[in-house]
């Protein structure tokens, strides 16, 4: 037998006859086949999980949208989501129902005072005017007349959640959808007369190039001041959904002191960034950008519907060229445009924590210079800017990615028509005219579907704005949700019998290094002392009182107050001490409700009898009478009063230099801390509550101001609640509550006790 050709294939013998399969190459087979196939399962599973993460993207957008969007133009306690986007269609129905109407009666009224000119147009749009003129004869008028009729019904349904200041801003977008109709209308016609301009200059017929040209420019006068209304509607819709939207974020960031609770003291756990730049920029960029995109999509589609069965009666080719090609174009930026969204929205944030370090600077500008701390903020500064600037690289890398594929999709939406209406010009299928009428509607065509190809940047800056805005929007509600639900189920132990702590006995507690107020011990409620009055019960449950309190600062687990129950009743004067940090300003802001507290009960007296004077005078942006009245209404008090309490706080400085008191000045900037806290003492008298709250509110002022402006206090019979280190400060106060940190305190009397302890 001849030997094996090298040249067969492995697996068959000289006779042609198929070799057992090594079992080995068997399994490694069966081992590929099986990865492709897990691989492929893996890649499909990875897409339907990518699919339904767009979907929830898209539908979490839509509801964030619409939570912004639907409370100025419908009440959302009375209609859904879904019933305001039947009621945009219905605005549609309405406006397209009178917008044919309005230009069938304008046709009328031509057809009897110019029968010439509506001649020249119909013979010019070959049969579209008569179509206008003809459709309410037929199935279209029909639906035209009851889909209005529908949307009419519609509103009066929801007639009751339209009350107030909703009504406006639909009759505005109203126009601005009729506007858009109309223009749209004249863009259709004006392709006619293009088609029918071009085919009489090719055949030089001159007595129908002039009044074609005639009627062309009359559209173009007509659009004109069309155009300009829609601008003044829009523009004015834009401004009064800015105004309602930014005093309805401030009403809402204002209460219940949510703007406390967005700005915790651990900077790191702020759940909100910057909420001045989301309620003035965010806010302005929200409402200008949706109203564009709105009705930019709205113009677009019209510009499709009114066009596109001209361009398809002249080439259906180049109707589905088209289609593709937009269609490849837009999912590619759209999945692009996703990590554009991420950009936007760190770009956001980094422009205002600059803005903001800036403006820090500027507030604290003496504080720096005294301390020579020039390069410490300029490296803060130049790190935030570097934050900007690196930030915006990457902003700039995805915006020339996108602009090349922008530019690539206008480059051949010009190719597109030559190629494939030449061939049908040059064997004479179509007319010039038809190819320029071809080409202009293909333009149009293109435009309303490149829609999101030309905005797709600004769309990514705009939906990263709106994730902001309702970001804030949604956590400020929750804290009124919260607030209110707390106002509701009124102060905890309101219904319990609070016990009298008005005379004070020691207890010691030497294991727990404490003492503490006398108090039933046994957990039921305290039995009154004898000759307890009912006015002296009550006089106490109108003060300040703090039952079994545990004071933790939030987020944390250290203690700092541990079991502490006072009561601060009318004209009783405490003083609270203790070494820094050991949780005193803690104890008042739980005591002002800005805390709550880990256990424990509190009771304060109403708003207007209680004031809290914080350690750092606060100076609002006003006029010297605002400083004064603040936070009363600035005509509370006249000027002479004003100028008396000035000179009994010892400011009359500031009486002789600013004679007006509705000069207004950088006050922070102008008054030293010791004329802050004198001019906040002067606020403090005069607004005269029962109960007042100094967190060290003289700790920049000599000792015999301190002493004139305390025998003021007392002179008017007021509950103080100091905290101070000053030794003078015990002979102004009763007792003295020193707390030692860890949850340690004690209570002294006034007279007895020793700072030096």
């Amino acid at each position: 037998l001849p030997r094996p050709s090298r040249q067969l294939p492995r697996e068959m013998d000289v006779y042609g006859a198929a070799r057992p399969q090594d079992p080995r190459r068997r399994r490694r087979s069966c081992m590929r086949l099986r990865s492709l196939a897990a691989r492929l399962v893996r890649g499909a599973s990875r897409r339907s999980r990518g699919m339904a993460d767009c979907c929830r993207r898209v539908a979490a957008h839509l509801y964030q949208l619409r939570r912004l969007t639907q409370p100025y133009f419908l009440d959302p306690s009375r209609a859904s989501g879904l019933a305001f986007t039947w009621l945009l269609l219905c605005l549609l129905f309405i406006v397209t129902g009178l917008t044919c109407v309005f230009v069938t009666l304008v046709l009328l009224v031509l057809k009897q005072r110019a029968p010439e000119m509506v001649g020249r147009l119909a013979s010019g749009g070959e049969g579209l005017l008569p179509l206008v003129l003809q459709m309410w004869q037929k199935p279209l008028g029909l639906v035209i007349f009851a889909s209005s009729a529908v949307g009419t019904a519609s509103f009066y349904v929801y007639r009751e959640a339209l009350q107030g200041h909703r009504r406006q801003p639909w009759l505005l977008l109203g126009g601005v959808v009729m506007a858009l109709l109309l223009i749209n209308m004249i863009n259709t016609g004006i392709g006619f007369m293009a088609r029918a301009l071009t085919n009489a200059l090719v055949a030089r017929r001159s007595e129908d190039v002039w009044p074609q040209l005639r009627l062309y420019g009359m559209c173009l006068i007509v659009a004109l001041p069309i155009r300009s209304t829609e601008f003044f509607f829009q523009a004015w819709l834009g401004l009064l959904w800015r105004e309602w939207l930014t005093c309805s974020l401030i009403d809402s960031y204002m209460g219940h002191r949510a703007y406390y609770d967005l700005n915790p003291n651990d900077e790191e756990r702020a759940e909100v960034d910057n909420p001045d730049q989301r309620i003035a920029e965010d806010t302005r960029t929200f409402t200008q950008k949706s109203l564009v995109f709105t009705i930019d999509a709205f113009d677009s589609l019209l510009t499709f519907i009114l066009n596109i069965l001209v361009l398809w009666s002249i080439s259906s080719g180049l109707t589905l060229a088209l289609f593709a090609y937009s269609g490849t174009v837009t999912v590619i930026l759209i999945i692009a445009g996703r990590k554009l969204v991420n950009v936007n929205y760190d770009q956001l944030h980094y422009e205002a924590d600059l803005r903001y370090g800036l403006v820090h600077i500027r507030n604290n500008a003496e504080s720096i210079a005294f301390y020579s701390g020039e390069g410490p903020e300029r490296g803060e500064t130049l790190r935030r800017v570097h934050h900007v600037v690196s930030n915006t690289k990457r902003l700039i890398n995805w915006e020339v990615v996108i602009s090349v594929i922008r530019r690539a999709y206008g480059y051949g939406g010009h190719f597109f028509p030559y190629l494939i209406l030449a061939p049908m010009y040059l064997d004479g299928t179509v007319e010039y005219g038809t190819f320029i009428q071809g080409n202009f509607a293909f333009g149009l065509v293109e435009s309303s579907l490149s829609f999101i190809v030309a905005n797709i940047d600004a769309m990514a800056s705009w939906s990263a704005g709106v994730s902001r805005l309702e970001g804030f929007q949604g956590t400020i509600e929750e804290i009124n949700r919260r607030g209110r639900a707390s106002a509701e189920q009124g102060p905890r132990g309101a219904d319990e019998d609070w016990p009298l702590l008005g005379s004070v006995e020691l207890i010691g507690r030497q294991s727990a290094g404490a003492g503490a107020l006398r108090r039933n011990r046994t957990g039921g409620s305290p039995s009154r002392k004898d000759g307890d009055s009912d006015q002296d019960v009550e006089a106490a449950r109108a003060g300040i009182i703090l039952r079994n309190v545990c004071v933790k600062p939030p987020g944390s687990a250290g203690l700092l107050v541990d079991d502490l129950s006072l009561t601060v009743s009318c004209g009783q004067r405490l003083l609270v001490v203790g070494p820094s940090g050991c949780g005193k300003t803690s104890l008042l802001r739980v005591v002002s409700g800005l805390w709550q507290p880990s256990v424990g009960s509190v009771r304060t007296p109403p708003v207007g009898d209680l004031l809290f004077v914080p350690q750092k005078p606060y100076m609002l942006l006003g006029s010297l009478r605002q400083q004064l009245c603040y936070p009363l209404a600035e005509d509370r008090f006249p000027d002479d009063k004003l100028r008396t309490m000035l000179e009994e706080v010892r400011l009359p400085h500031l009486v002789e230099r600013y004679p007006d008191l509705g000069a207004k000045q950088d006050w922070p900037r102008l008054l030293s801390l010791g004329e802050q806290q004198r001019l906040t003492f002067a606020r403090l008298l005069l607004n005269s509550p029962k109960f007042v709250v100094l967190d060290e509110a003289t700790s920049a002022l000599d000792v015999a101001t301190e002493q004139a402006l305390y025998t003021e206090l007392i002179r008017r019979n007021m509950a103080v609640v100091s905290v101070g280190h000053r030794p003078t400060l015990a002979a102004f106060h009763e007792q003295v509550l020193e707390i030692k940190g860890g949850g340690g305190w004690r209570l002294h009397r006034a007279d007895s006790y020793d700072f030096g302890c």
